[in-house]
């Protein structure tokens, strides 16, 4: 693939990646690349922007990864991140690599992977009152308040079982090892296209995590609670939610890209380098 026009992000909420946005910019620029710069944006901002350009490099951490690979995974535009977070997960190259690995994807020296997004509408009444795409995770919570929430779900037009719980979980493969992972979750490579369903705390109810296929459409029916239920999606708050109302989550239209440079067996190798730190990082 040419790449000819490269969206630079920094992170709008971390300043720390302002001058490393600036530095990859006037680097891109120096080899005769069209380049956009962008240290404050939303993702309605750079909606335009990112459908002409052929490559965005993401600055900061999973939480820019997320917002950088839902916008982009829309327009079907890779994303390459370089990490100036604590986990970086998702993101590919260390602050201080980004010109050798620049210039190797400039070279043509890369892969991309494809990772299944989700979709979520929210229905009140039987009418769709709003809508979202996920890379990681849809959760119902019961809010900030004491209490359970409960929680029916309905596989494929079928209810399975019906959650009391503080927060039910709907990841893809890619939030297999956010949320879902510390609530017992497996884990599940990247380039699986499933649909995971984990409760958080469930009270006398399935505590089980369930690995659903791709095409499973999973709908959550809210139940009478004393809480004020809410739906994040990838961490945002997207909606409150009411007794009555309904959330459909099913595998997206759409797919994050995101530009590697590594093995394509990185994913097991940088997951257990996260669980089991090979340098202690208890102080002496």
């Amino acid at each position: 693939m040419s790449l000819k026009y490269i969206g630079v992000l920094a992170h709008p909420a971390r300043p720390q990646t302002a001058p490393v946005c600036s530095a990859i910019e006037a680097f891109l620029s120096a080899r005769g690349l069209q380049v956009w710069a962008r240290t404050t944006w939303t993702e309605d901002e750079i909606t335009a922007q990112v459908a002409s350009s052929d490559l965005v490099i993401a600055i900061g951490g999973d939480g820019a990864m997320l917002r950088a690979g839902r916008v982009c995974g829309l327009k079907g535009v890779p994303v390459l991140g370089v990490n100036m977070g604590k986990l970086g997960f998702l993101t590919e190259i260390a602050r201080d690599a980004w010109p050798q690995a620049v210039e190797a994807v400039l070279a043509g020296r890369y892969w991309v992977e494809q990772r299944m997004m989700l979709t979520t509408s929210v229905l009140r009444a039987g009418a769709v009152i709003a809508r979202s795409e996920a890379l990681n995770d849809v959760v119902l919570s019961r809010g900030s308040a004491l209490g359970m929430v409960e929680l029916s779900a309905y596989i494929d037009g079928g209810w399975t079982t019906t959650y009391a719980c503080d927060a039910l979980i709907v990841a893809s493969a890619t939030g297999s090892t956010a949320y879902a992972l510390a609530c017992g979750g497996p884990i599940l490579p990247p380039e699986l296209r499933s649909i995971l369903l984990v409760p958080v705390a469930p009270h006398l109810s399935l505590d089980r995590p369930m690995v659903l296929p791709e095409g499973a459409i999973v709908e959550i029916h809210v139940g009478e609670t004393r809480t004020e239920p809410f739906l994040a999606v990838d961490g945002v708050n997207a909606a409150m939610l009411l007794p009555g109302d309904s959330v459909r989550v099913q595998a997206s239209a759409f797919v994050s890209r995101f530009v590697r440079l590594r093995e394509k067996t990185y994913f097991y190798r940088s997951l257990l380098d996260r669980l089991e730190p090979r340098v202690s990082t208890e102080p002496r």
